[in-house]
């Protein structure tokens, strides 16, 4: 254990100072932690969990798996990790993931400049210092030169305000905050509210279990088969064999994820040609799905002909044409998140199972279950799959103020604004890992968080020799940067329904869409960026 290390485990009511602080010890914090170090710095990680994961340590519901392949949903940095680590799944399930960066900070020795159990409360830009003062929530404070949050993008839980919440008497639980002993539905009447990626990840394993299962929907969401199943162990040493081709591939595809985009109209193929270029990726499964054509975000015209695909399917595959019916999404394709499913639409041929439409708003809650419309349900348990306040959620959690202590919440009251996703003007050597209006969740996530780690690290190395401490951007780039983000939305069907992408599932967040589309035209701009000196920025 270094001498850091046990000073803090010795004395974690007292201010120790360090070169780096990271708030958050999943796929983004241990990757930074590891990055840190390389670079000779004295690091400290605080983490809110009791293990390492972020997402993968809190969203341990049953179903709960990734929608990236496993292959592609792994650290790059280092060949030999690479090639030892067997997974068992195309999709990974939660459990394996979270083996996986277990193994990862036991590999690589992370646990012993990590802090667990530690929620960070706040950070405060000391000018007349250069540091960053964190305040713990159990007590304590640390500085450092840098702080660097890698608090992840969907990590904020969101439970709606339901009147009379407080009454019910029943086991209340969210997806984004699992019991980690599990829970036991059996012979219980189970209330799930939400049909967005972990609703729709849940409700088929509930059902197995529950004498009754009433799903609250308010919004129907697409959701294309996963077609899950082990991995092929000949498939899995083919793409060990040149895992570097793969990952040069993918790197130049929008989303860091071998997708197999077509680069044909929607339109400019015959009806029969594309009705079985859809059949086929139903049948092979994933969201390459959305990928059989390059205008279906784009045309209307477009659109239509894949949300048109997805509903005649889910006619087919649900019994009661009246269920079938509400379970039919009325948005665009897409431009809500595409999600990945395992027996979705058949879990509602089940006697055990029912469906409510909750799009005028759930009435109250009670002290027997939900009032929905005057009727009451009764229900032993309420579970909440309502997702997340995303991409600023986790940061505005924590009471971060910049020069002069200007709150973040101040500075983002109209809406986030960043440059690059990687940092905010009046916050100096505040560095967010997969930020807002970074590429984020419209890419695979993993080689998303190492492009910002080595970013990151490589700013950092820049300063040292030249002898500069602090760093953020200048206002012009940061308003351009914005605007530009806005501009690439605008071009596009993702802004034209109300999403999570642009915070409105939360009541009174801004509107502001939260997330760059591109990864490989992002990545280019920032080696841009670098190439000029590190355009944008301000340097002391």
């Amino acid at each position: 254990m270094s001498e850091i290390s046990q000073r803090v485990t010795q004395a974690s009511d007292t201010e120790l100072d360090y070169d780096a602080i990271v708030v958050g010890a999943g796929f983004a914090g241990l990757y930074m932690l590891h990055r840190l170090r390389s670079l000779g710095l004295r690091a400290r990680v605080f983490e809110a969990g009791s293990g390492v994961g972020g997402t993968w340590f809190w969203n341990a519901y049953p179903g709960a798996r990734c929608d990236i392949e496993s292959m592609e949903y792994s650290y790059q940095f280092d060949e030999a990790l690479q090639q030892e680590w067997v997974w068992s799944e195309r999709y990974a399930a939660q459990p394996e993931i979270l083996s996986y960066l277990n193994h990862v900070a036991d590999r690589f020795d992370l646990r012993r400049d990590i802090q667990f159990d530690t929620r960070v409360q706040a950070a405060t830009y000391e000018e007349a210092q250069g540091r960053w003062r964190v305040r713990l929530e159990k007590g304590g404070t640390a500085t450092a030169r840098y702080c660097i949050m890698a608090t992840g993008v969907l990590s904020s839980a969101n439970i709606p305000a339901i009147p009379g919440l407080a009454d019910f008497p029943g086991q209340v639980l969210h997806t984004g905050n699992w019991p980690h002993a599990g829970v036991d539905f059996t012979g219980k009447r189970v209330g799930v509210v939400g049909t967005g990626s972990s609703g729709i990840q849940v409700i088929p394993e509930i059902a197995k279990q529950a004498a009754h299962l009433t799903v609250f929907q308010r919004t129907a969401s697409y959701t294309i088969p996963a077609r899950n199943a082990p991995l092929d162990p000949a498939a899995q040493a083919a793409v060990k064999a040149d895992y570097q081709g793969l990952r040069q591939r993918v790197s130049l595809m929008p989303i860091g994820a071998e997708f197999y985009h077509r680069d044909v109209s929607a339109l400019a193929e015959a009806p029969a040609a594309r009705e079985a270029e859809m059949e086929a990726r139903w049948r092979k499964g994933g969201t390459s799905f959305g990928a059989a054509f390059n205008d279906l975000m784009l045309s209307k015209e477009a659109n239509q002909v894949a949300a048109d695909f997805v509903r005649a399917k889910i006619r087919s595959l649900v019994a009661d044409a009246a269920t079938a019916e509400r379970l039919m999404p009325k948005q665009l394709f897409g431009c809500k998140r595409i999600c990945l499913d395992t027996d979705y639409y058949a879990t509602f041929n089940r006697p055990n199972v029912s469906l409510v439409d909750v799009s005028g708003g759930i009435e109250a809650a009670t002290a027997q279950g939900l009032r929905v419309a005057g009727r009451d349900y009764a229900l032993d348990t309420l579970v909440f799959a309502t997702g997340f306040d995303a991409m600023t959620g986790a940061l505005l959690k924590v009471d971060i103020r910049g020069v002069g202590g200007l709150p973040l919440s101040q500075k983002w009251a109209e809406g986030a604004r960043t440059y690059l996703g990687l940092q905010v003007q009046g916050f100096p050597n505040l560095f967010t890992i997969t930020g807002p209006q970074s590429p984020s969740v419209f890419t695979n996530m993993v080689p998303s968080i190492e492009q910002h780690v080595e970013f990151i690290a490589d700013c950092i190395a820049y300063m040292q020799p030249r002898g500069l401490t602090r760093v953020e951007p200048v206002k012009a780039a940061e308003d351009a940067w914005v605007e530009h983000v806005g501009g690439i939305a605008a071009s596009t069907l993702y802004a034209s329904c109300n999403s999570w992408y642009l915070g409105a599932n939360i009541p009174g967040k801004p509107r502001v869409f939260l997330a760059h589309i591109g990864f490989p035209t992002y990545v280019q701009r920032c080696r841009e960026v670098v190439a000029k000196d590190y355009e944008g920025f301000a340097f002391a």
